[in-house]
């Protein structure tokens, strides 16, 4: 399934895609998608209904992030070896966990908003990954049993606020807007093997990124079994799992967003995003 929210920001429905491409409205269906609304159980719910029986959306206008809110929006960093090299940095020997702001979580096609004191504001497309139900010290053979679905993150990061002003990335990662996610949550059955998806980035026209995650140094049975012997995650959690190289600060010279530059995200089977870049008022 492909399911996604539709409307204006603060008054999004949920929805999904139908073999045909159209919008069918979830509406009383089921809750909004957060937390225990892409719980497993509720996936199925959603499978037991006759989707041609639900109204068809002929406008849905805006769509918005395929997640309301996220109980917790976790990240793993340096989890290609070509970005971790452009990075002047050591290949990691475990993952490398970090965290952005809830408050972070954007639509797919919303602007990305350049904070006030930025100078550096970098592009980083990524697979996101939704927990499906609690995990905690669980197998790297059963991981792929707790994620519900995966997703198009635009990991956005302002590289300044993250390296050169101390303490931890967080800073550099979590100003509105920075986690463009979406089009489309896409349920785990369509997506059998996570580790054999193109990835790509294009800034202006020009493809700046462009990967597989069969090149992450980590797959995602590595990271969810790796992360569930740290902490316990919940349904509902994202967790965003590395980008590759291409990115703005590997560039020479350094390359930053600045105001109306557009990004088209990608990541296959999973939609395609776009975002144009604006400053902050």
């Amino acid at each position: 399934m492909k399911l996604l929210r539709y409307g204006p920001v603060g008054q999004e429905n949920p929805g999904l895609l139908d073999a045909d491409g159209q919008v069918r409205d979830l509406s009383g269906k089921v809750d909004d998608f957060a937390g225990a609304g892409v719980s497993l159980a509720a996936l199925d719910k959603i499978r037991a209904l006759d989707v041609n029986s639900l109204p068809v959306v002929e406008n849905p206008g805006r769509i918005g992030s395929c997640l309301a809110s996220v109980p917790n929006f976790h990240c793993v960093g340096l989890n290609y070896a070509l970005h971790a090299k452009e990075a002047g940095l050591d290949i990691p020997t475990e993952p490398i966990l970090f965290s952005k702001a809830t408050s972070a979580l954007s639509g797919p096609f919303d602007p990305v908003i350049i904070p006030r004191t930025s100078v550096k504001t970098d592009w980083e497309v990524e697979l996101g990954v939704v927990i499906g139900r609690d995990a905690l010290y669980v197998s790297e053979d059963d991981a792929l049993d707790y994620v519900a679905g995966y997703c198009v993150v635009n990991d956005v990061s302002e590289r300044a606020f993250q390296i050169e002003r101390g303490g931890q990335w967080i800073k550099g990662k979590s100003a509105p807007t920075f986690g463009p996610t979406g089009p489309w949550l896409v349920t785990a059955d369509e997506i059998p093997d996570p580790q054999v998806l193109g990835l790509s980035l294009d800034l202006n026209g020009e493809t700046v990124q462009n990967s597989n995650t069969s090149d992450m140094v980590f797959s995602v049975r590595q990271i969810v079994s790796y992360m569930s012997q740290f902490m316990q995650l919940q349904a509902g959690d994202l967790i965003v799992t590395g980008t590759p190289s291409g990115v703005g600060m590997g560039m020479k010279p350094q390359r930053f967003l600045k105001p109306g530059d557009e990004m088209v995200v990608r990541v296959e089977g999973l939609g395609e995003q776009r975002q144009v870049a604006e400053s902050a008022q």
